[in-house]
């Protein structure tokens, strides 16, 4: 059942937004914190055998952590740094691929979990009689029964012990909105396609499996496979044109039926729609919940009395038009998000509760250790924000939130981790940003994600309708100019 729970809840999205708003909480119960504030505890030192083992792969990310470290600093070329970025990720993957082999020692078997779930019709691919639709499920009525219980104790847990304002916004989107919010312009991988039957790939994945392919050939030469290993880690930051080049070079041809493959091109992962009867209106199914919580956020603010900071909730379906959807439910078209903005003053991020979690302890993977090499740590809430590897107060508030609901639905402790994003990854508008993780049958596995957001989208929208998207606050006395 606890798989069940990582499979239903691994699309699931709670962010937090800094930008300007309320803030109305009700207390932790003392006796509730009390029983989780010191769950299982989750072993991070590995066994003495197994550290021997992961050392000089501990001490190859590290010396090439070292290596961007100075890099950056001196302010070398940009080719150069990335070069090493991409050689540590590789290094790093390594390092992990390496853990997980040596400490995955559950004999889950996914495989018959998944075969149980749709014979008892938890869950099934969608519109099966008629072929079905690749990454489009329905829930059954056990599946309903799980999925429902799980939302009521997300909202009771988060919206309603915390006073949220609720939402429940239109999926359908005018193209404005998203291209305010660089949706539009950035919301895109590249596909190839099968040139005689018109199968669509994701080129990135294509490439990363022929890769994988390769390196476990014994024909393949040691000089090409290392030549492999230096490319493997920079696919995802490949151009159309860097991609091309690759496909073209180690003549990849579709994984199903051997034929010729398109170059590269463009595709939009968003759902087009046209809105009206003329359909001179264009637009999109949503690809995620936040934007209508960004465009009402001068009604909330009026709701709440122009008050800051506030939280607002929406629980809701969001689509993702994915080119090769795969992994059972992680990576689907049609998928629920709960998500919550949190809006405060951006020069005021403690919390008021954040006393009510600082003891508690959570597993963190700071950027620091994925760049060391080390392990992740287990640190105070308190601490971790004191010694700013939390960015603020708001922020570690949540993220201990989003971990004692994570075990209120059953997650093994052992199993969960916060990674932090490293400065590589990081999306242009975020200043600190940490993914509940969880260790599934897949590998760890992103089942939340918290960010300070600073106030990036509500500029965003306030400079596309010159719309004032912003909040007040009485100063203790006038200022003089």
């Amino acid at each position: 059942m606890k798989e069940l729970v990582k499979l239903l809840t691994s699309r699931r999205c709670w962010k937090i937004l800094s930008a300007g708003s309320i803030k109305r909480h009700i207390s932790l119960s003392p006796g509730y914190l009390a029983k989780q504030k010191k769950p299982v505890s989750a072993k991070l030192l590995m066994e003495p055998e197994i550290e021997e083992i992961l050392a000089p792969l501990r001490l190859s990310v590290k010396e090439q952590g070292d290596l961007v470290r100075r890099l950056k600093s001196e302010k070398a070329p940009d080719i150069d740094v990335q070069r090493a970025v991409a050689e540590l990720k590789t290094r790093k993957n390594a390092l992990e691929q390496k853990e997980l082999q040596l400490t995955s020692n559950d004999d889950f078997d996914r495989n018959k979990l998944e075969e149980l779930l749709k014979q008892k019709f938890f869950y099934d691919q969608s519109f099966s009689i008629y072929g079905g639709v690749t990454g489009l499920y329905d829930f059954g009525p056990m599946g309903c029964a799980v999925k429902a219980n799980l939302l009521q104790a997300w909202r009771n847990f988060f919206v309603l012990e915390e006073q949220m304002l609720e939402v429940d916004c239109a999926m359908l989107t005018p193209e404005p909105v998203l291209k305010a919010s660089g949706h539009v312009e950035r919301f895109q991988d590249y596909m190839v396609k099968d040139v005689k039957n018109g199968e669509c790939f994701r080129a990135d994945h294509l490439i990363e499996g022929h890769f994988e392919k390769l390196l476990k050939d014994k024909k393949v030469t040691d000089e090409v496979k290392e030549e492999i290993r230096s490319l493997l880690p920079k696919v995802d930051g490949m151009s159309r044109d860097d991609m091309q080049a690759v496909l073209r070079k180690f003549d990849m041809k579709s994984p199903i039926t051997n034929n010729d493959l398109t170059d590269p091109i463009d595709f939009n992962l968003m759902f087009g729609i046209s809105i009206g009867p003329t359909g001179y209106m264009k637009g999109f199914l949503r690809p995620e919940t936040a934007q209508g919580i960004f465009v009402n956020f001068k009604r909330l603010l009026e709701f709440n009395q122009g008050k800051l900071p506030f939280a607002a909730a929406q629980i809701g379906n969001a689509f993702r038009n994915e080119i090769s959807p795969r992994s059972g439910l992680l990576r689907v078209r049609e998928f629920t998000m709960a998500e919550i903005e949190h809006f405060c003053d951006p020069d005021e991020k403690n919390h008021h509760k954040f006393s009510d979690v600082a003891d508690l302890e959570l597993v963190l993977y700071s950027a620091c250790n994925q760049m060391d090499g080390k392990a992740p740590q287990r640190v105070t809430v308190g601490k971790a924000v004191s010694e700013r590897l939390i960015a603020n107060e708001t922020l570690g508030y949540f993220m201990a939130r989003i971990y004692l609901f994570m075990l209120k639905v059953g997650i093994d402790p052992k199993k969960l981790r916060f990674r932090q994003h490293m400065s590589n990854e990081m999306a242009h508008y975020a200043c600190d940003c940490w993914d509940a993780e969880c260790k599934t049958s897949y590998g760890w596995i992103e089942c939340v994600g918290c960010a300070d957001r600073s106030c990036y989208d509500l500029s965003q929208h306030a400079k596309a309708t010159g719309v004032r998207l912003a909040a007040e606050k009485m100063l203790p006395e006038p200022i003089s100019f």
